[in-house]
């Protein structure tokens, strides 16, 4: 089982730091850009990282929680030209990205694929009471709140986080990780 994330930012980063707390010990991680001050709110890097390429900065933060964690890490812009490439040894890929035109393009590229996708939808704002879960298909699920816009609302770390949470656990029930009896209770 290998499991991509594409973007590693708010959402990509804490999943990721989900996935190895529970034991994920392989992954591939793939973003472009570089930690800034204005992410340390709600993304999973240091002040001390702030400058440096997030990809490799997860690198250190993720091995701090488990030093045999296996990353494959791309520092790279995923577009259409290589997305495909990026991920084809992947059996579960994360979507974090920022712009909805590149949730959509991860989306159309993976969608008969057969690969399990968890994506993100309406991350904004700090209200959570609306956030779900969407499963259009099997292999799809689509967390959020469906609604909420940056443009909007401004990014807090306990909806991202919340969102990030829902994912990472959506991996680990494709993965048979943490499979949960019935809650019901015999009399």
């Amino acid at each position: 089982m290998r499991i991509g994330i594409a973007g590693v930012g708010g959402i990509g980063s804490n999943v990721a730091m989900h996935l190895v707390r529970a034991g994920i010990k392989a992954m591939k991680i793939v973003d472009y850009d570089r930690v800034d001050t204005s992410n340390l709110n709600r993304q999973f890097y240091f002040s001390h990282q702030v400058g440096k390429p997030k990809v490799w900065m997860l690198i250190e933060n993720l091995k701090a929680i488990c030093p045999e964690v296996t990353i494959e890490a791309r520092e790279t812009f995923i577009d259409e030209t290589n997305i495909e490439g990026l991920f084809s040894d992947c059996d579960c890929i994360v979507e974090g990205f920022d712009k909805a035109e590149s949730k959509a393009l991860l989306l159309r590229t993976f969608w008969n694929s057969g690969k399990y996708i968890v994506s993100a939808n309406g991350v904004a704002g700090n209200r959570v009471e609306g956030l779900r879960i969407y499963r259009p298909k099997p292999t799809i699920a689509l967390v959020g709140d469906f609604v909420s816009d940056v443009a909007d609302h401004p990014l807090s770390s306990a909806k991202v986080g919340a969102i990030a949470a829902m994912m990472a656990a959506m991996v680990l029930e494709w993965a048979g990780i943490f499979e949960e009896k019935s809650a019901r209770r015999e009399p």
